[in-house]
């Protein structure tokens, strides 16, 4: 074989041998890029998944906590209005006690709480008290029933109150305590208000 044969096969060697070299390392590169690439769309997708789970729970938090304050001013704004409903609705029972109070019921009322604390107080000294308003009745109430019956000097706006010194009772059948009594124990139903029906 000639030389310049034998250059030529050399060159075409080395040229094949370069080539495929050079394709090995391109492969390899473009694995190693495509392998980084693939890594940090896996980093960015794990980074916006984060991004987007805090964002979500912020979001939740702001929510719960605008919702949190919304029920407080509806129940602040619902308790108002009970209250002033309760007032009126008290106003209006004072008003229908008033008429009560002009009844000859109102009269067999006072005489059964005057002859109901007559008994608890059996042979014990009893004062009666009926409110002043109630003076005008003062004469047929101690005739009726043969009491010490006094009329307050303040006013307890109707009913009786009955003072037992020997035993420290006081026995207080007064509109007024009555009144008190139910202000403070009354509740709306919810099941009312809101045209439910309950299965009691």
């Amino acid at each position: 074989m000639k030389t310049e044969e034998k250059l030529q096969h050399f060159l075409e060697y080395s040229m094949e041998d370069a080539r495929a070299r050079s394709a090995k390392m391109l492969d390899e590169y473009t694995a190693a890029l495509e392998k980084t690439f693939q890594e940090h769309q896996e980093s960015a997708k794990r980074r916006a998944e984060q991004q987007i789970a805090i964002e979500s729970e912020h979001i939740k938090r702001e929510i719960n906590k605008k919702l949190s304050l919304e029920q407080i001013s509806i129940k602040r704004e619902q308790g108002k209005k009970q209250e002033e409903l309760k007032d009126k609705l008290f106003v209006e029972l004072k008003d229908k006690l008033a008429q009560f109070m002009e009844t000859p019921e109102y009269t067999q009322l006072l005489t059964k709480q005057i002859r109901s604390a007559k008994e608890l107080a059996g042979k014990e000294f009893i004062t009666i008290y009926i409110d002043p308003a109630d003076e005008d009745k003062i004469n047929q109430l101690a005739l009726l029933n043969s009491a010490d019956i006094r009329v307050s000097e303040y006013s307890f706006q109707g009913g009786t109150r009955s003072v037992i010194p020997f035993r420290h009772i006081l026995i207080d059948n007064s509109f007024e305590a009555k009144l008190e009594e139910a202000k403070r124990d009354f509740r709306f139903d919810p099941k009312v208000l809101t045209g439910g029906t309950t299965n009691d």
